[in-house]
């Protein structure tokens, strides 16, 4: 791959929308699908029923929404500090206002 024109809106860091969305919905549909078929399978070796199915299903929901936070749902900056007023954050407009 050439490298990017200096100046030019190019981000490698930075994926597309689509490419999030695609992402997103691929952890969201194997998560569970994929836990849900190891606690079918445990299930059919013990002879237990459709319980650790259950168990496997709402465990991958619960991992793969806690996947997508940790990737996806931090800003990474801070929030603002107790006690303190979001407008005293804001820089002053060099107009003084």
């Amino acid at each position: 791959m050439s490298e990017p024109r200096k100046g030019s809106a190019y981000r490698p860091t930075e994926p597309s929308s689509d490419l999030l969305a695609a992402h997103a919905t691929a952890t969201l549909v194997t998560g569970p699908a994929m836990f849900a078929g190891i606690g079918w399978l445990v299930d059919r070796w013990l002879g237990t029923g459709p319980w650790l199915l259950l168990v496997g299903l709402l465990g991958g929901m619960a991992l793969s929404l806690y996947s997508l936070y940790v990737r996806y749902g931090t800003s990474g900056q801070p929030s603002a500090s107790p006690g303190k007023p979001r407008s005293a954050e804001r820089p002053e407009r060099p107009d003084g206002s």
